[in-house]
């Protein structure tokens, strides 16, 4: 065991089964919850400290066993609310200890960072045992070329679509392309390669959106209740799902409801593809006029005043009737068979429902959830937010962001990009610089000790995905640093998501949305270059680890350019340690905090030997290289 005096850094608990003797309660059960600390610290007191009714309750726990040098401390808890907090008190060395998600301090804690135990909530729990792959179907693979958009077909917002012959040459500008230069890609075609992303290791498929809509992005979205045609219509989506399913692959679906297209049929202000007459645009009686916010002299609200992106406005009870409220509408439609979706990824989710004076986001996002859940209590709701959102990660709303701000922004910083949002900010304009490791701990924990634990097991983390430049196609970013971008993303709680073609090493530029939208390369051997070594190694370990899929997280060390993370059950802890140092480090990680444990083998997960200078009483030394990084199995002795 490490020394006594390390003591604070061995008091842990969290909401997975180790700790908590049913992590989904019902109301009104009765669960034991756990505390561990080594055996020999001076405590002589635990508390439990919990909420009920508005008023605390403490009760002392009490010493349960002894395993791996570490003493557990147990107390019945009945969970009398939906929502129960707590947090513990220690006496030792004539101190209290408050101990709550986001560490021990020794002043009383606000309740921002509790534990929360959620009553009656349905965790879509495939999630956490999840690697997702998404895939921007048009530029993916082209599996039927009979359903092709052609050259001049239609307008994409006044500019005739463009058919690209040539698969490998990369995506025109948007000044050239304005989002009308169509590959080809289409559902047959993610269809056809569904054995490829079985082999990779993957377990859930992500798709960009697939509904009616004239660009390629179709973020505009003009029928929401087909599959565009030219990506094979609705029974080319029924045979994807029920072929992946076959595999045991799962399928999620991207959409807008927060705007439509200015060509779609409720809007219509073009007529580009329905008759200008039907369209509320052009038709002051149209029954859907009321679905947007319209002005004097037929001014209308657009997202982020794109005019080609009209806002949908939901005070309308027949909009929401359309979108999730009615047994026809377009949410539940796709969750039934024969489609029989996974679940939503919502774009732009953190704009929904929100503008100036109509504030109905945490009334709307409730709704959606329950009509999602009647349809299928597993389905998964992602949302898109690049920041703190955790207002809506509490059970009622979402079950995960895009994690960008836990994850893909921070470890982007870790390797000396510049952040993707404060770059933009004349003044604040930052200078490429390592951020430190210590930054790296605080910007994970932050994210996650908001969160009840079962909404950390929901976290979808990504690095790359088709609103950012790929990270590997930044000169300035080494294979190694990449590769530990790579690690970092699956060591955290939640699901890991690789974006289509960074198991390829696919080409890009950076600085537009183009430049990470690049035809995938089949005509090179993608299952022989490292990277794809990289990702199915890890998703391996994500498929064989019980740690990776429901173990606790802890942060081992965050100092001297230097970040280590553990994810752990009682007898096994995958431990992941990543360096952004041009020099090499000497690393000392304590085991002990997990019991007796040692590394199972001499090579991590990787297939790269360990480079372990020494392993005596849970103090394990490794040597890294610069921007080094291992992951790694460790077992109780």
């Amino acid at each position: 065991m490490a020394e006594s005096g390390n003591w604070l850094e061995s008091i842990y608990s969290d909401g997975s089964g180790l700790f908590v003797s049913d992590p989904a309660p019902g109301l009104f059960d009765t669960v034991t919850v756990r505390l561990r600390i080594f055996e020999d610290a001076p405590v002589r007191h635990v508390y439990l400290r919990s909420l009920h009714n508005g008023m605390q309750e403490v009760r002392e726990m009490r010493p349960a066993f002894l395993r791996g040098g570490l003493r557990y401390y147990e107390c019945p808890l009945k969970i009398t609310e939906t929502r129960i907090q707590y947090q513990f008190y220690i006496a030792a060395d004539g101190q209290i200890y408050y101990y709550t998600q986001r560490g021990v301090t020794t002043y009383l804690p606000d309740n921002t960072y509790d534990f929360v135990l959620l009553a009656d909530y349905v965790q879509p729990a495939w999630v956490r045992e999840s690697v997702f792959y998404q895939i921007f179907p048009e530029r993916f693979y082209n599996g039927d070329r009979t359903n092709d958009v052609a050259d001049g077909e239609y307008l994409v917002d006044g500019r005739p679509t463009i058919h690209v012959a040539d698969w490998s040459s990369p995506p025109m500008d948007y000044e050239r392309g304005r989002c009308a230069d169509f590959y080809g890609g289409d559902l047959a075609g993610v269809r056809e390669k569904l054995p490829y992303l079985k082999r990779l290791g993957v377990t859930a498929i992500y798709l960009n959106p697939i509904f009616t809509a004239p660009s390629v992005h179709k973020y505009d979205c003009i029928d929401y209740f087909h599959v565009d045609p030219h990506f094979g219509g609705d029974g080319a989506l029924a045979e994807l799902t029920a072929a992946a399913h076959a595999l045991g692959i799962r399928v999620i679906l991207d959409i807008s409801i927060n705007h439509t297209g200015c060509a779609h049929r409720w809007f219509n202000r073009d007529g580009e593809f329905f008759p200008k007459s039907e369209g509320a645009y052009n038709n002051p009686d149209s029954r859907e006029r009321d679905y947007y916010f319209f002005g004097p002299g037929n001014t209308y609200h657009a997202w982020a005043g794109v005019k080609s992106l009209p806002t949908l406005n939901y005070t309308s009870d027949s909009l929401r009737d359309e979108v999730y409220r009615g047994p026809g509408s377009l949410l539940r439609k796709w969750l039934r068979a024969p489609y029989s979706i996974d679940g939503w990824r919502f774009d732009v989710a953190d704009t929904f429902g929100r503008r100036d004076d109509v504030q109905l986001a945490h009334r709307l996002w409730p709704e959606i959830r329950r009509a999602i859940r009647e349809e299928a209590p597993q389905a998964y709701i992602l949302a898109e937010d690049w920041g703190d959102c955790a207002g809506y990660l509490q059970g009622g709303e979402w079950d995960s962001p895009m994690n960008y701000f836990s994850c893909a922004r921070p470890i982007r910083r870790f390797f000396g990009q510049a952040d993707h949002f404060v770059d933009r900010i004349p003044g604040l304009r930052e200078l490429r610089g390592r951020m430190p490791a210590e930054d790296l701990a605080q910007a994970v924990t932050q994210h996650y000790a908001k969160l009840p634990w079962a909404l950390q097991e929901n976290q979808f983390n990504l690095i790359d995905s088709h609103d950012i430049s790929r990270l590997h196609n930044d000169p300035e970013i080494s294979f190694a640093a990449w590769r530990c971008a790579v690690i970092f993303q699956f060591i955290l709680p939640g699901a890991a998501s690789i974006y289509y073609g960074d198991e390829a090493g696919i080409g890009g530029t950076l600085g537009t949305n183009e430049g990470c939208r690049w035809p995938m390369p089949w005509d090179t051997d993608i299952e022989g270059t490292e990277s794809f070594e990289v990702y199915s190694a890890l998703c391996r370990l994500k498929r064989e680890s019980s740690a990776l899929k429901y173990g606790g997280m802890k942060i081992l060390r965050a100092r001297e350019n230097v970040f280590a993370m553990a994810r752990f059950t009682g007898d096994e802890a995958v431990a992941a340690v990543i360096s952004n140092s041009p020099e090499c480090r000497e690393v000392t990680l304590d085991l002990s905090l997990f019991g007796a444990l040692t590394p199972e083998g001499e090579r991590d997960a990787l297939g790269r030997p360990l480079p372990v200078a020494s392993c005596r009483g849970g103090a394990l030394k490794l040597s890294l290289e610069p921007e080094g990084g291992y992951i790694f199995t460790c077992r109780m002795a």
